[in-house]
Order: structure tokens, then sequence, then C-alpha cells
């Protein structure tokens, strides 16, 4: 108990001599020991890491998820340590609802054939979307919050307690001038002197050992940021991933509306189509959307999938054709399709019943169906 009395009344009294130096401090009535140059520029790196670390990962959050009441609960969730409940993507919601609405306005009529293949669309998409959420949260979010709720609780707490002993220091500091102050106008030996220059070379000894423990923790920001370097290219790597899985999808959907909608809409959309998104590994220019000068009918000419394309009988048309320049690599998938190179320029035009996806590209001797979403059609 006497023991228990004594150490709350030494603590006691430390917190009281650190609440006097610092006062003083404030004032200008008490000196302060800095810090080197280099351990303030580490400290100064740090509390910059520690802030921009947290606004990307709240940012991120946003992105990854935007309903704010839905971040609550699996912030909650996390907290808790259970495991956050499966929820239903945005597309995976508005596939279910096309699909209801094409079951119940008539899955045979063109509007519900066309809800139905969008409702698939969608629910790739949406899959593709929960996929990337969870990549992204494991790859980079997690990395994150380990760095800010462990290694920088760490860094936190060993500058409060250098922060401390900094104070103790500067104390003894105080006390051991006084001391010889009234050492030297009483002229006579005094044991208090004695006393604090004990007690200041301890201070100094803690001192500079909480000084080297903090500034060795303060130099390992820079394999926190190798860290995170790795984690954003991983993230760069899944949102990449996404975004190609969603542009494959929407062409294939394009495709899918293209065709029908030539049979629902005959004369509609040959040649005239906007052309769709550009392959995420490039910035596409604005595509110029322009009616294609229209050749002659070839017998058999359907679109991909139900005929094959003679290219033997196919001639550019009488009035005339266009160049384009390529905007991406494309690769042919078969005979009857021409394999581009970004930048080339090409001759192309358009023949009647083709989808208006693709075209007729020439090149020197070589012809063949080339797609209009990596065109850009010249004037």
């Amino acid at each position: 108990m006497d023991f228990n009395m004594k150490k709350l009344a030494s603590d006691a009294g430390i917190f009281f001599t650190r609440a006097v130096q610092f006062t003083e401090e404030k004032f200008g009535q008490a000196e302060k020991t800095e810090l080197d140059a280099q351990f303030e520029n580490l400290l100064a790196r740090a509390d910059s890491t520690k802030n921009w670390t947290e606004k990307i990962l709240r940012q991120t959050e946003v992105l990854l998820q935007p309903n704010p009441s839905a971040r609550v609960e699996e912030f909650l969730y996390e907290k808790l340590d259970r495991k956050v409940p499966s929820r239903v993507t945005n597309g995976e919601l508005l596939a279910q609802y096309m699909a209801e609405a094409a079951s119940e306005l008539g899955p045979t009529t063109p509007y519900g054939k066309t809800l139905i293949k969008v409702a698939e669309a969608e629910k790739r998409l949406g899959a593709a979307e929960r996929d990337f959420i969870h990549t992204a949260s494991i790859n980079f979010l997690t990395p994150l919050r380990t760095f800010l709720e462990g290694d920088w609780k760490t860094i936190s707490k060993e500058r409060r307690l250098l922060h401390n002993r900094r104070l103790d220091l500067d104390a003894c500091k105080a006390r051991l001038k006084k001391a010889k102050a009234a050492e030297a106008k009483a002229t006579l030996w005094n044991d208090e002197a004695d006393k604090a220059e004990q007690e200041l070379r301890v201070a100094q000894t803690e001192f500079d050992r909480q000084a080297e423990v903090t500034r060795l923790l303060l130099e390992g920001i820079s394999s926190t940021h190798v860290n995170h370097l790795r984690c954003l290219h991983e993230f760069v790597e899944s949102q990449t991933t996404y975004y190609a899985q969603c542009y494959r999808h929407m062409l294939d959907l394009q495709k899918q509306l293209g065709s029908s909608q030539g049979a629902i809409f005959p004369g509609t959309f040959v040649g005239t189509t906007e052309p769709a998104s550009p392959p995420l590994s490039s910035t596409s220019p604005t595509t110029a959307a322009a009616t294609m000068p229209v050749g002659p009918s070839v017998a058999g000419l359907a679109p991909p999938g139900e005929a094959a394309l003679c290219l033997e009988e196919v001639a550019p048309p009488a009035s005339g054709t266009r160049k384009a320049r390529v905007l991406y690599d494309y690769e042919a998938a078969d005979s009857s399709e021409l394999a581009l190179l970004a930048d080339e320029l090409i001759t192309v035009y358009s023949l009647p019943g083709m989808d208006p996806d693709w075209l007729i590209g020439e090149r020197g001797n070589k012809k063949g169906k080339v797609p209009v979403t990596y065109l850009e059609l010249l004037s």
C-alpha cells in the first residue's frame, strides 16, 4: 500500500514538473533542447506520410463503396471482428429488375429480349465490380489500415515518450542552473548542485536512448513507402482488370444489340453508329462519327456469326471510300478480319447488311473486316 502511494506521488511529481517546464517554454521562460535538422525532417516526413495515407484510404473507401451508410456498417462489422455480409452490387440489382421486367412485359418481344440481354451484361458487370472491390480491399486498403493502426501507433507512442524525456532533460538543466546560481551566492559547496548534476546525467542518457529508438522507427517510413508502392501497383492492376472486363462485356452487348437493332430497324444503323469506348490501355482521341460510303450488296453477306464474308467478291463502292487512322493494335480473329497496327492509315467502307460495329478495311492488296471502335475516321 505504501509502495503504491509513493509511486503515485512520484508520478504526480513528474507530471507536475513536466507541466511546469512545458508552460515555461511556451512563455519563453525556459530553454528547450532542439532536435537536429535531420531528425526534424524525419518527423515531418512521417507526419506527411500519415496524413496522406489517411486521405488516400478514406477516398479509396468512398470509391469502392459510395454509400456512406454501407461504409459505416462495414466499419462496425470490422471493429466487432465479424464477417461483413455479402451485399448486392448496383449492377446486379439493376440486372434483377431488368430480368423481372422482361418476364412481366414479355420475354419474346423485342423490348423483352433486349432487357434480358442488357440484364445479363449488367449482372456480369456487377460480378466484376464485386471481384474488384474484394481484390482492392485486400491488396490496397488492408496494408494502409495496417500501417495506420499498427506502425503509426507505435511511432506515436515512442514520440510521446521522447517528448516527455526531453521535458525531463530540460527540467534537470533548469534545476542544475538554479542550484549553481545558489551555490555561487552562498560561496560554499551545495549538495543540491551535485544532486542536480547526477539527475541531469541520467536524464540525458534516457533522452539519448529514446531519441535513437524513435529515429530508427522514423527511418522505417522508407520501408513503408516501398510497401505502399507495391500495393499501389497491385491496386492499379486490379482496377485495370476490372475496367477491361467491363469494356469486353459492354462491347459484346453492343454487338448483340447492333445485330438485333439492324433486324428491327433495317437501314438505320449501317455505318452511322457512334464508336464505343476505346480499350483501357490508351487514351482515345475524339472519334469522328460519319456516314460511310456504302458499296454494292454482296450475295451471302451477313453479320458475323451468321455467314462467312467472301472477301474476293467485295469491291469498294463506286461513290468513293474513306481514310481512317488506326487508334490501337488489333489482332485478327480469323481470315475474314484485317490485323491493324496503331497509327497506320487504311481505306475503309461499309456494305449493306454489315454489322454496324464493323467496316471493310483495305491496306495495299490486303482487305478484311475491321472494328469501328479501333478507328478514327478522317475527313
